[in-house]
């Protein structure tokens, strides 16, 4: 365990006090949903207050926390640290997305399954839909573009609308926040140090059949006696037919930067099998990256294209041409829709950023070491223990990505020594416990209330509890998979 004396240089490992420095916590926490909810701070600006006040004050209660003198630093640092590989990926995947959407690959995806499953199974094809199309676009952009044809189902259909709506959600809701590139498990990712490809395998495996369950079925029981006003036919009719992209292509699309990191994943976990037991982590990891630099050179090819950064980087550029330029987009629209995508990326980028700070306060204050001190002989389940600190800030303060963000910090050497099958896990049950619980503080409830129509309490007890059942559903199979690997 490195206390914060260490960090700073000083010799002598010295104790933190446990119970002052998890008291300073709680208060910053309760300080956090206080400028969040009540003074309406945007996310970013409060985790950054937060951190400061954190890291200026916690040497009042532990002499061996960060000097006053350093805390800008600490923040500096701490910002940089993570932004260089988070800031990365979300950008490349916020131009993905909007290039796919652009395209109509979107609509291609959806009204292509929709033929498949045919008119009395299309709930499960939005199901499929939402779980499949939020891995490069946003769920609120991908919310808005495929409203219209959810309408239309329901008008052709003669069914009730949430039997199309509730399952896509769902289906977004579960990948959005379980598989990346999308921005929740890559910051978490990498707050924990786990490898992409390990998060991609059992956030799929832990998604999927979790999406199934709380899918058609569930959301069919959900809306009964739910009553939706259809808008006016003239605001669902179909809007022009465009040429929209081949159904293929675009899963191909989207499917090939998941291949590429898996096969790097693949490829670096037969490496380091070969590698002498008894290595700290940081001698493993130097390790690793000396064998594959004088690997074979088609072993160094795959570890290149598929690291995240490249493999996004390469998906995006093949996107951008044959979605864009191959089908008669001008250069100047392409840079508009890139530059429009980097957008709302920034303020994630920024969150995300400001999530890094508090951890890395976290650490330089010795609260770390102190929540570990507590929690060790608890008995309590490292897993659960991610969970219902993800749980908690959830329910607390709304958002999703600061849930994530600030459980990931508070983990900090709960995960030291951990396998990359445990950390991968670990995100998994992060990520359950910030999605769960969806209520009146949370920007997706209203959200979806405002696209469904619903009022306040029909969105509690349809989408409320699907969001409470994909949380716990989802951190039961964490759990069972957790037996084979923890």
């Amino acid at each position: 365990m490195t206390s914060a004396a260490t960090l700073w240089g000083q010799t002598e490992s010295v104790t933190p006090p446990a119970g002052p420095l998890i008291a300073l916590l709680v208060f910053g926490i309760a300080l956090l949903l206080v400028l969040i909810l009540k003074l309406k701070l945007s996310a970013f600006l409060a985790l950054l207050v937060v951190s400061v006040f954190v890291a200026a004050t916690s040497r009042t209660v532990n002499p061996e926390a960060v000097p006053l003198t350093q805390v800008a630093d600490t923040i500096v640092k701490s910002m940089g640290s993570a932004l260089g590989f988070i800031a990365t990926i979300i950008g490349i995947g916020a131009i993905f997305g909007a290039i796919l959407e652009h395209s109509g690959g979107t609509q291609a995806l959806a009204n292509h399954l929709v033929r498949i499953f045919g008119p009395k199974r299309a709930s499960w094809a939005m199901l499929l839909t939402g779980f499949i199309i939020s891995i490069p676009v946003f769920l609120d952009v991908a919310l808005v573009i495929l409203a219209p044809l959810l309408f239309a189902l329901a008008r052709d259909t003669k069914r009730p609308f949430l039997h199309f709506g509730l399952p896509l959600v769902a289906g977004m809701a579960v990948t959005h926040a379980f598989v990346p590139p999308t921005p929740g498990p890559v910051a978490v990712a990498y707050l924990l140090g786990v490898n992409l490809g390990w998060v991609i395998l059992f956030g799929v495996m832990v998604g999927l059949p979790t999406a199934i369950l709380c899918g058609p079925w569930l959301c069919v029981k959900l809306s009964k006696g739910v009553e939706i006003n259809l808008p006016p036919a003239p605001l669902i009719e179909e809007e022009e037919q465009v040429a929209l992209p081949s159904f293929g292509f675009i899963l191909f699309l989207i499917a090939l930067p998941i291949a590429l990191i898996l096969a790097n994943t693949i490829v670096e976990q037969w490496i380091a099998a070969g590698l002498p037991e008894g290595l700290t982590r940081d001698e493993r990891g130097t390790q690793l990256a000396a064998t594959l630099a004088a690997a074979s050179p088609v072993v160094q090819f795959i570890t290149f294209i598929g690291h995240p950064v490249m493999a996004l980087l390469f998906s995006t550029i093949f996107a951008l041409y044959f979605l864009g330029t191959k089908r008669g987009v001008d250069r100047e629209t392409l840079l508009e829709i890139s530059t429009k995508a980097l957008g709302p990326a920034g303020i994630i980028i920024l969150i995300t950023g400001a999530g890094g700070v508090f951890k890395g306060v976290l650490a330089a204050t010795g609260i770390t070491d102190a929540m570990e001190e507590i929690f060790r002989d608890s008995g309590i389940s490292v897993l659960l223990l991610a969970w219902v600190f993800a749980t908690l800030i959830r329910v607390a303060q709304g958002s999703a990505t600061v849930a994530m963000l600030t459980a990931a910090g508070l983990m900090g050497n709960f995960v030291d020594g951990m396998s990359q099958p445990q950390l991968a896990l670990i995100t998994v049950a992060i990520a359950a416990g910030a999605t769960g619980f969806s209520h009146v503080n949370d920007s997706g409830f209203w959200m979806i209330s405002r696209y469904f129509q619903m009022s306040e309490a029909q969105t509690l007890r349809t989408w409320g509890v699907i969001s409470t059942l994909i949380s716990l559903i989802g951190f039961s199979i964490a759990m069972v998979f957790w037996q084979f690997v923890g």
